[in-house]
């Protein structure tokens, strides 16, 4: 059984603000919860409807009725299991790899699916303007996989983080030189931006190239989503 206390302080989660207040998180799902218990994430507690769902022998779960779940699940069918946990120190950023770079991307499926990208193509880095959407937003990382306990997404400053870097700063635009004809570096910047406007005037000052990927269908056709131009770049990266 849950107490109301408990319901409280989880359901508090589910606003950024509260998340700050009180350095805390919320997953679902079995896969996530335990890809989070064998990565730098500390948990806090741990809920389910029945025992071993969690593939843990150290942890004892509070077990918990399917309704007392749906109270505090940010899900309409909830996955029978749900974690809090303790929101980490960012860690310092690897400057020898490529690092992506988000200028106010709003939408947290967007931003989930990006830190999954980030872990397929091996960046480790993911560095926020402080204004894109919160990594531990519940959709962020119900979207993320589990890929958020191997990447490292601090947010700052961006335009500042940008003017300090020695990398090679890259950003998508879509008048930009192919990215299939670009000659790419071993390590640099790449900027996305946000999903209505792009890249801010702000920070496009501070970019030294400009890519994009080449349209090749009708030209009625709205730009990619940011998440799946984010995909086509870091293969096209990598396949390098």
């Amino acid at each position: 059984m849950i107490v109301k206390s408990q319901i409280k302080l989880i359901r508090s989660l589910h606003q950024k603000k509260y998340r700050n207040q009180l350095g805390l998180f919320f997953v679902e799902g079995r896969k996530t919860i335990n890809e989070l218990l064998t990565s730098r994430f500390e948990l806090n507690s741990l809920y389910e409807t029945e025992e071993g769902l969690i593939g843990s022998k150290d942890i004892r779960p509070e077990i918990i009725s399917q309704d007392e779940l749906k109270k505090i699940s940010a899900l309409t069918t909830p996955s029978g299991c749900l974690a809090v946990f303790k929101i980490p120190e960012v860690q310092s950023i690897n400057s020898d790899n490529w690092i992506v770079a988000l200028d106010e991307i709003r939408d947290p499926g967007n931003l989930g699916t990006i830190i999954r990208l980030c872990d397929w193509f091996g960046v480790t880095d993911l560095v926020c303007s402080a204004n894109t959407v919160d990594c531990y937003n519940p959709k962020t990382v119900q979207a993320s996989m589990g890929s958020l306990a191997r990447v490292n997404v601090g947010y700052t400053d961006l335009s500042q983080f940008l003017a300090n870097s020695d990398l090679p700063v890259y950003g998508a635009f879509m008048e930009g030189h192919s990215v299939y004809k670009s000659d790419l570096p071993e390590k640099a910047v790449l900027v996305m931006g946000n999903e209505a406007n792009g890249i801010s005037p702000e920070i496009e000052s501070l970019i030294s190239d400009k890519i994009a990927i080449p349209q090749f269908g009708k030209q009625s056709t709205e730009s990619l989503n940011v998440a799946t131009a984010s995909a086509i770049l870091l293969s096209e990266i990598r396949r390098r």
